[in-house]
């Protein structure tokens, strides 16, 4: 079998590139949730029970439950049938590592924008996510999720503005 020069075999080298693409294809799952205000999907992402949540001004919580009501509380608000929060998450930089085949930690960086039609702003953020990720029932889950934010502007939206849903 053919040998990295820090000593991995193939086999080894291939299970670690297949668990990073899984792990990325799951921060996407749970982005593509929060965007799409979908909290079954959004939850699944998780362990069963005992995950680590901070989210800052939004909360810490010792499951993931706790962050699930939140963001049906923010998400899930709607007025006359139509959305009142409108969010885009995009998750870049990621920064994996595989620890064994079975837990692994990782970072990202989030660029966030929000539209607020409650109090008409547009608000514009970035921070890192820290978590880490363990296999659960097959599947990589996330154990620990801690988002902080490093900056936001929030700008009114202008009567000269047009949201279409």
């Amino acid at each position: 079998m053919s040998q990295h020069p820090d000593g991995r075999d193939l086999a080894g080298r291939i299970a670690r590139l297949e668990a990073v693409e899984e792990i990325k294809a799951l921060k996407h799952r749970y982005l593509r949730a929060c965007d799409a205000k979908d909290p079954e999907g959004f939850r699944a992402c998780f362990i069963d029970s005992g995950a680590s949540i901070d989210f800052g001004r939004l909360g810490r919580f010792d499951d993931a439950d706790g962050i699930v009501k939140v963001f049906e509380s923010i998400a899930l608000q709607r007025v006359d049938g139509k959305n009142v929060i409108l969010d885009m998450h995009h998750a870049m930089h990621p920064d994996i590592t595989v620890h064994d085949a079975e837990t692994a930690s990782g970072r990202w960086t989030l660029k966030f924008r929000q539209v607020n039609l409650l109090d008409d702003t547009e608000s514009v953020s970035t921070g890192e996510y820290d978590d880490e990720y363990v296999v659960e029932d097959g599947r990589w889950k996330m154990s620990k999720c801690h988002f902080r934010r490093h900056w936001a502007i929030v700008r009114p939206i202008g009567a000269d503005w047009t949201i279409a849903q």
